[in-house]
């Protein structure tokens, strides 16, 4: 019996955290569906310019406004680019562009969280208010204020992104350490004499993580569309790349005549962000079903 019980636990403890989470995967179909749309994205602007039927910028202006057909199965817009192809394109652009910025901030919040929550005291209160002054001002129009002096561009669309959400990401993992500090195995390694980086490294930043990932797929999809909004505005990645909130700016001229150089690259958008907001609440499902957990 001993020998049957043995081997029963080690099965048990060889179960690899990807099989854990794919049994979990099936029990929220919606946040498959949501992985799914992602990495279909993610191949899109891997892959993009290299199946995409034309060149994003060729035009053709014996065939502007042409309907979805055979040839062009988006149709072509107002100077007869393919409008499949742009899209295909520009998916590479919204990605790397919205991903960017929310490692920015993941990677800055994480920091400022991590010690603001474990140092306490004074330093906490400073990085705090500066979060809540950052935090006062409309994301987007802070946004375009920031644009406005820096110039549109990709990096500086990168680094606005990263500038706005550096404090929801920073409040988050504050809350978390607060918590996690107070346990017993942090106050055990205290009493160990390990350094303060030993502590936020090896005991508190383990357990935060999962709240971090959950919080960076959030964060993802408001880049997404927050970087679509700068785009449809004129202060984002310039003409003629094919960006997607500038194809839908574009488009408002030609909506009532062609209403296909609207509604791809809009239903683009919109799906990538129903797909990432439904990976980010299941993740969020997955990872934190009970709050905070002792992984100590």
């Amino acid at each position: 019996m001993a020998a049957s019980e043995q081997k029963i636990q080690k099965k048990k403890i060889t179960v690899s955290p990807l099989k854990k989470f794919f049994r979990r995967l099936r029990r929220y179909p919606t946040t498959f569906i949501g992985i799914s749309i992602v990495i279909i994205f993610l191949l899109i602007a891997a892959f993009g310019p290299l199946i995409a039927p034309y060149h994003y910028s060729q035009q053709d202006l014996l065939q502007r406004l042409q309907p979805p057909s055979d040839e062009h199965i988006f149709g072509t817009d107002q100077f007869g680019r393919d409008i499949f192809s742009r899209i295909l394109v520009g998916s590479r652009d919204v990605l790397l562009i919205a991903g960017s910025g929310t490692a920015l901030a993941v990677f800055s919040g994480l920091l400022l969280g991590l010690f603001s929550g474990y140092i306490g005291g004074l330093f906490d209160e400073i990085v705090m208010r500066i979060m809540d002054v950052i935090l006062s001002i409309p994301p987007l129009l802070l946004a375009m204020v920031i644009l406005f002096a820096l110039g549109p561009s990709r990096l500086n669309v990168v680094i606005v992104v990263g500038f706005l959400y550096i404090p929801m990401v920073a409040r988050v993992v504050r809350s978390v350490v607060l918590e996690l500090k107070t346990r017993q195995f942090v106050e055990a390694a205290r009493l160990r004499g390990e350094t303060r980086l030993y502590v936020l490294y090896k005991e508190i930043l383990p357990n935060v993580l999962p709240h971090l990932a959950v919080e960076a797929s959030m964060r993802f999809s408001y880049s997404i569309f927050l970087v679509a909004s700068l785009g449809f505005l004129g202060l984002g990645v310039q003409p003629p790349s094919p960006d997607w909130g500038l194809m839908v700016g574009e488009a408002r001229t030609w909506f009532y005549q062609a209403q296909w150089v609207l509604f791809f690259p809009a239903g683009a958008i919109a799906t990538l962000v129903v797909g990432v907001g439904f990976m980010s609440d299941g993740l969020r499902r997955m990872l934190l079903p009970g709050g905070v957990t002792d992984d100590g």
